[in-house]
Formats: structure tokens, sequence, C-alpha cells
């Protein structure tokens, strides 16, 4: 809940469709640490991402998270509180309803989980056409009739539509409170989406689609949709396009209200001078026949990360007679912890007439003639915009000015008194906003629609109350950076290149004036805690990554060297795994059970891994703990012990390792696929050694591999809670033992021999890898390939559907895709009886063939895309996960954020992109088969 958002409550739907919703809300929830009170979470499951599910699709496999806790209540059991009901309808429906006898009048809000971002791609706009058209002719009402009849008792309706729902509001005198709700249901599940009607509304939304166009404030907002939502279902206007407006159909009304108004995806508010438990029963009788045939599933919450490449712009020239500009940063969306101090942020800036911006460049400098920010949280992520109205004369001179500005801005220069007549300002607004009726109804529905809770204002009050310098320090300088900004520009008398080439300019002077990190030079110099990302560069190829997290009181250390069994000859395979196991078991000061007990004391882990090109250790702990940690990790790697007691434990170990893999189909055939598939280099090692070999090695050995690989260059990243200065006074001591040379590398070369079989007595199964020989990580066609495995693989894929589902050859299916710098390979799986062998082989060729003669149908793509950014997300939850990404990436030469840019690049991908990565690599000809038979 914002200062703001009471205030575009107020504004017409004409003046804001294809803008934004009506109710431009940000809001996150809240845990029990921060606020008095419990909320309601938001269920966190898969996003139903928008042209994932036809209109007649089938039910997900997930329920949508309920809108209200409540279990369904049977009409006339329904317990009241202090004036208020919170209940479901047997059907799912939600029911809210506050008794308030201030004035005799009701407010009803209907709110759907329907919006732009799920409507499917060609359907740009039907959500708001929607909108337009269920105030035409009805069931039981002709056209005009639905606002016909509530105006003549003497009340007033309306619709607005967002990206994440659409909201139906009637405010009527209490005693017709019943027609609102007649009308409510009517108006929607009666709608008859006449087709005469249907072109008539067409023409409406399509004429106020083009006046948005020449409104500055709403071309601007259009313009920064791509930008700062790129990959998001909010890159397009929720008023749509010309063209995808002009093609809908009734049937594609019909099917889009069949797929997506569920009565469970749906909450009703009444708010006023009524009886709560009759409210409920009417409720009953007017929309407890509707029926559920699928689900409508909310989006994931996930935290959006900054974007680091820019600063971006878009422009166009026009008859404009001022300058327009929107400069813009990715922020979280509504469920962040961040978004209350955002909200702050954003009114210290520019959201009031006594901000630092306003003030400087508006009132005393006089260089714009207006200047607002505010933010937009969505659920699926969020912007802070700042956007300026100025002369074209003092359009340079406002620009460095402003980015003068931005660049000095800190939260430890703000007064006492600025910080609290913000957070005064922002729950003025909110607690004004209850004066009426209608706010208090639209004020409960959005908290509850959206998991906040009946206590969602207060908790947003609290919120605002309790955000401090240190927040809003984290919120600078790690969302308002130039690389994470995007400019908007409407630009007066020039052409559309002219445009261009003057907001390039201006994105160029934004990050000379305002560098985006401190130097590497000063790096060592600073102590304290750290806001924002940071990647220094130490020299003698050591660099240190700093990711702070101030979400929880943990750290997670990952320490990733150059080397693994890229040091090892051929005769000392399983050597780089030894040693991973034996490092840290024990050091020179501590022995193994003095090394156990300081860690569980701590609450803490070490652990030491190898890999075919890198070697890491890492570390977990509590942030209380990290000076104990720190010098653990500078112990391990200067002052390891290899004990003989310790390694002979580890050889144990690495023996039954090898054992296991060997008892176990897939992990026999995962140990033999490699060396396989590149014999004669060290991709085709067997990592933990053959048993002779591992029974051989001494602790020497162990130890003199060690000296080896602690010399090669190093990534050290951190993630989480952690001071700077310490972080950089460890990295000092790693150093001291750094100055080696890394690993050449080659290419490997492939095998000569196509197929291998492996025999596991008396199993049952026989199982199948086909693999095709791909490029490495670095090729442009490695998004591509991310697509084509994941269309392939899981329940939902090619593989599955076919080879299980209608042919029943296996139970586990799958396709899997590996990669290294310069090579990779991906493979088709399944494991099947020996009897049907020949059959799903046969498969594999035919759907490869298919695949690489017509490549993917959309609904796959688009799948493949949805599953990819879910995993994404997924896979960095913990402090551990981001640490060791970063780590691994610079290490491997990869940037710092090279998982996201792929992600980026595999939203853009079109079909016929991938169709021809199918086509280069689903080759048969070159294609390598790996068997365990029983």
């Amino acid at each position: 809940m914002t200062r703001k958002l009471f205030g575009y409550l107020l504004v017409a739907a004409a003046l804001i469709a294809g803008y934004i919703s009506h109710d431009r809300i940000s809001r996150n929830a809240t845990g029990p640490d921060r606020s008095p009170t419990v909320v309601q979470a938001p269920a966190q499951v898969s996003p139903d991402a928008p042209g994932s599910p036809a209109p007649d699709a089938a039910a997900p496999a997930t329920p949508a998270a309920p809108i209200g806790s409540q279990a369904p209540v049977p009409a006339g059991n329904v317990p009241v509180e202090n004036g208020r009901l919170l209940a479901k309808l047997p059907n799912g429906l939600t029911v809210l309803v506050v008794e308030d006898k201030r004035f005799p009048l009701v407010a009803e809000r209907l709110y759907v989980r329907a919006g732009s971002a799920y409507e499917a791609k060609g359907q740009e706009g039907l959500s708001h056409l929607l909108e337009h058209m269920v105030f035409n002719s009805t069931a039981k009402r002709p056209k005009g009739g639905v606002a016909g009849d509530i105006e003549s008792a003497g009340g007033d309706t309306n619709a607005s539509t967002s990206f994440d729902y659409t909201k139906y509001m009637a405010d009527l005198p209490r005693a017709h409170w019943k027609l609102g709700l007649d009308v409510l249901q009517d108006m929607i599940f009666g709608a008859k989406f006449d087709a005469s009607e249907l072109e008539q509304e067409k023409k409406v939304v399509i004429s106020e689609l083009e006046r948005g166009l020449d409104e500055p404030g709403q071309r601007l907002f259009q313009m920064s949709q791509g930008q700062v939502w790129a990959g998001l279902p909010y890159s397009h206007p929720v008023i749509g396009y010309r063209e995808t407006v002009g093609a809908a159909t009734s049937e594609d009304l019909r099917a889009y209200v069949k797929r997506l108004y569920q009565p469970q995806s749906m909450l009703l508010v009444v708010v006023g001078d009524v009886n709560a438990r009759e409210v409920f029963n009417e409720a009953q009788n007017v929309f407890g026949s509707l029926t559920n045939d699928r689900s409508v599933v909310p989006p994931e919450v996930k935290d959006i990360l900054p974007n680091t490449g820019g600063p971006t712009a878009r422009a166009a020239g026009g008859n404009w007679n001022k300058c327009y500009l929107r400069l813009n940063f990715a922020v979280p969306g509504m469920h962040s912890a961040k978004d209350s101090p955002l909200e702050v942020l954003a009114d210290l800036l520019g959201g009031l007439k006594t901000s630092r911006l306003y003030r400087s460049l508006v009132y005393e400098k006089q260089l714009a003639d207006s200047l607002d920010v505010s933010t937009v949280g969505l659920e699926r992520g969020g912007v802070l915009s700042l956007e300026a109205t100025v002369d074209p004369a003092k359009l340079d001179a406002f620009w460095a000015a402003l980015a003068h500005e931005l660049a000095a801005f800190k939260a430890g220069d703000l007064s006492d008194a600025e910080l609290e007549r913000t957070k005064l300002g922002i729950e003025d607004a909110v607690y004004r906003s209850r004066e009426t009726l209608s706010g208090v109804a639209t004020s409960l529905a959005y908290y509850q629609f959206f998991g906040f809770g009946l206590e969602g204002v207060d908790n947003a009050v609290y919120e605002v109350r309790n955000t401090d310098r240190t927040q809003i320090q984290e919120l600078l300088d790690t969302y308002l950076q130039p690389g994470n900004a995007s400019l908007s520009l409407l630009l007066p008398g020039a052409d559309q290149a002219g445009a261009e080439a003057k907001a390039r300019a201006m994105t160029g002077e934004l990050s000379r004036l305002w560098p985006a990190k401190a130097s590497v030079a000063a790096a060592g110099q600073g102590g304290g805690a750290v806001s924002g990302p940071e990647v220094l560069d130490l020299g003698g190829g050591r660099t240190v990554v700093l990711l702070p997290d101030s979400t929880m009181p943990y750290a997670a250390v990952t320490l990733t060297y150059r080397g693994g069994d890229a040091l090892l000859s051929p005769g000392e395979q399983g050597l780089a795994e030894l040693a991973a196991k034996a490092l840290t078991r024990s050091t020179r000061a501590r022995d193994a059970v003095a090394m156990q007990d300081f860690l569980a004391d701590r609450a803490s882990s070490v652990g030491a891994s190898s890999g075919r090109d890198t070697f890491t250790v890492s570390a977990r702990y509590p942030a209380r703990f990290a000076g104990d940690m720190d010098a653990l990790m500078a112990e391990i790697v200067g002052e390891p012990a290899f004990s003989p007691q310790e390694v002979e434990r580890a050889k144990k170990s690495q023996l039954a390792q090898i054992a296991e893999a060997e008892d176990r189909p897939s992990s026999l055939a995962f140990r033999n696929l490699f060396p396989f598939l590149y014999p004669g280099g060290h991709y085709g090692y067997f990592r933990a050694g053959q048993p002779d070999g591992v029974k051989r090695f001494e602790p020497d050995q162990a130890a003199a591999f060690w000296e080896k690989q602690r010399a090669m260059p190093w990534v050290l990243a951190v993630c989480g809670q952690f001071g700077r200065e310490e972080v950089l006074a460890l990295a000092r001591k790693l150093a001291a033992w750094t100055g080696g040379a890394p690993p050449a590398f080659s290419s490997p070369s492939w095998s000569s021999e196509h197929a291998l079989s492996l025999k596991l007595a008396e199993r049952n199964q026989t199982h199948l890898f086909w693999v095709f020989p791909v490029e490495g990580r670095r090729s442009p066609d490695t998004p591509g390939l991310e697509v084509l495995r994941t269309a392939l693989a899981g329940q939902g894929g090619l593989l599955f559907q076919d080879l299980r589902d209608k042919q029943g050859l296996g139970y586990s299916v799958s396709a899997m895709l590996w990669q290294a710098p310069e090579t990779g390979f991906l493979v088709l799986y399944i494991g099947t009886t020996p009897d049907k062998e020949k059959q799903a082989l046969d498969g594999f060729r035919r759907i490869a063939s298919e695949v690489a003669a017509k490549g993917l149908d959309m609904d796959s793509v688009e799948r493949a895309k949805s599953s990819l950014e879910g995993d994404y997300y997924q896979d960095r939850q913990s402090l551990g996960s981001r640490s060791q990404e970063a780590a691994l990436n610079l290490s491997m030469g990869y940037p710092l954020d090279y998982e996201r840019e792929l992600l980026t690049k595999v939203a853009a991908l079109g079909g016929e992109q991938v169709a021809a990565v199918a086509k280069k690599y689903l080759d048969p000809a070159k294609a390598y088969l790996l068997k365990v038979e029983p």
C-alpha cells in the first residue's frame, strides 16, 4: 500500500487503461520478526505463464493458492467476529464482509485472478476488452442495463484491469446491496458477448489505445515495459495492441472466462451498513452455482535481481512541446521484504515536494517543470521510476544535475526529520484512504486477495515505520545503479534516429557521471558492511565477489580454483577426489574430532569438492561466527594436515563410493560415460578413480596435489551478511599461496567408438543413454539447446509423453544437457525392460528425427521457457547456491550473471531458432549409445 495508491484510485478508467492497473499498489509479505501481527503468506507455486495454457487446457497439477485461509463453510454457520466475516463458499469463492455503519452505503468489490499477465500470445488486451464487454448485454439485462440498473438505484459501477487481476466494483445505498451482487454476477457470467456489440467495443478500445499513445505519461510507461520487464508477462500493455484487439472474437472472450474465471480464484468483498451473515448467505445464492473445472495458478513469488547490462534507452521523436523522460530501475515485486523500504526511498527521492530531487531540480535550480519518483509492485516484479517534464533547452543541464544527485545520494546523509516526515506522509495517506467505504473495500480486497490478510494495512504501516537507513542504503547500492537503469525519452522536434542518438548519448553520460562500483584500487581500503554486489579483481588471477543479502543472518563462502582433474596425469585418476575428501577433515592445529566440535558449536559446515576443471572449498555459517569461520577457511587452505589416519578414512569412503556406483545402473553409466566419450584427456578420467589406484595413494601424494592446486587462480564468492573488510582480509591470506599458471586447455577429442555396452547382472531393466555431441557453454547455440533439452525432458516433455504415456516403455524417461566451455553433449535417457529396448531406441530416433525436421511447436517452446525461468529462481534461493554460482562462473571465464543473461536470451528465442539448433545437433549418424544391460 502506498502513498500514491489512493490518488491513482481516483483516476478515471478512460485515462488509465493500457498504462497500468487502476490500483498501482506495491506491498510485501512480512515475517513475524518484522511485524507485530501475522499475515497470510502467498503460496509458492509455479506461474500460470502467459500463453502456456490454451483456452481449453486441462487444470494444472498444482491447485491455486487460496485467496482466503478458511475452508468452505455452509451458509448460515459462518462466524462473525467484531463485525467481520471471512469464509469460503462451498465452491471455493472467498467472501469477506465488514460491517461499517458509519454511512447508509455499501461498497462491493469482486476480484478475479485474471489480467494481462495471464493472456496467451496473440491475446494481448483481451482482459481489458472483456472488462469493456461486460457492460453490454447480459442474460438478464439489455445493452446499457448493467450501469442503468445500478445508477437507477442511486449507485455507481465500474471495473478495472491490471496485470495480475481484474476488479469489478459497485457502490450503492444500503437498501440495494443485493442488486449489486446480482449485477456483478450477471455482468460477468451472464455476458452475451454479442458479435455486433463486440465490433463496436473494439473500436472504442482501439480509440482508447490510440489516445493513450498521444499522452506522454502512458507512452513513456509502455516504452518502459519491454525494458524493465523483459521476459516477464508484464512487457506488453494492459490494453494490448491494435492487431490483437482487432482480432479478438466472442469465442475468445468466452474461452477466456471459462479458463480464468474460476470461483476458487475469486474474492468478493462487501463493506458497509449490512448484516455480514445475510451477505454471506446471499453470496451463496448468487454465486454458489458457479463451478470450477480447473485451477488458475498464481505466479511464483521470487526476488527480482537487478539488471547489470545498462543503462539502456528507448526514444521517440515527435510533435511535443516539452521533453518527457522516465528513468526506470527494475526492483522486486509486491511480495518482497524490500517493498516498503522501496516506497520510503521513492518518496525520499522525489515523491514529495520536500524530497531531495524535487527540491533541488524543480524548486531550487528550476531545471524541470515537474518531477516524481514512484514504485510499482506487481506479483512477478516491480519498477522504481523517476518521471520528469523538462524544457528542451534545459535537458542537458537537468540530466547532468540528476546524475550528480543520484551518484551523491547516501542514506547516511538523511536527517531524522527528513526520514520521519516521509514515513508520516505514507502512513497518513494509508489511513486517510480508509475514510470512505470505497477506500476500505479496496484496501481490504487488495491485501486479502494477494495474501497479506486482514492485518495487511497495519503491517504495511509497521514496515514503513521501521524502515531504517541501512535498508535504504542497501536498496541504493543494489538497485539504484546505472547498470540497472533504463531510459524512456520523448524528444520534441526530432526524427526517430535523432531521438535514439540523443537517448544513447544521455545514457553514456549517465554512466560517466555516476560510477557504478568502487574502484579496485580502493577495494581494500574500506571497512564495514557491504550493501551492493561487487566484483573485485585483486590481480594475479584472484577475484573476490561480494553478494550481500540481509534477509537472513547467515553467510555462505565458496572458494573455487581452476584445476581439479585437469592437474592430474592419467595415472593419478581419483587423486583430486581423494584430496577433496581429506582436506577439510583436519588441520595441523585441529584433529578431526576438534574440527567436528568446532563446527558443531557454531552450527556451521565446511566442505570441498573436485570437478573436471575446478576444485572448490566452501563454508556455511551464521553471520555472527564469521570471524571464526574466516580463520578456519584460511587454516584449511594454508595448513591442512592430510594425516595418515584421515587420508585412510577418505580412501575407504572413496572406495565405497565406487562400489556403490557400480551397484546402480544409472550411476554405473555416468561413471563410465565420460571415459567412453572423451578418451585421451582429463575429461575422460574416472573422477573417483579405479579401486586399485585409490588404494595405492599415500598422504604425501594428496598433500603434493594440494600444493599445486592451491597455487592456481581462484574466485572467492561470499553471499549473505558479512563485513567487506573482513572478507578482503581473508582474500589477502589466501593470496599468499597463489601464483601458479592455470592448466592449459585443449578441446577434447571424441571417441571413434560410438557404442558401449555394460553388464550389470541380476537387474531387471536396460538403461539407454543416447548421446548427441554439442558445442560448449560459450556457444551461441546454448540458449536453444537449453530450450530443446527442457522441451524433451520432464513429465510434460515430448519423450515422457510419447515413450512413457503413450507407449508405456519405461517409468523413467528424460533428457540431460552437459556443457563445459568448449564441448558438451545432449543425452536422451530411458530405463526400460530388455524386450522393449529396440522399441525405445526406435522411439528416440523417431522423436529426434521429427524434431530435427520440423522443430518444436510453440506450446512446447513456451513450456520450456517457463520451466527454465522457474528453475532459475528455484535453484538460487539458498545463499550457498548463489555464492557457488558466482565463483564457478568467474573461474570458468563466464560473466558473473551468465545464467541470468542466458535466461534473457532464452526468452527472446523464437521457434525457428530452436528448430535450427535441433536440426544442427539431433543427427542420429553422430550419436553415441551407452547402455547398461542386465
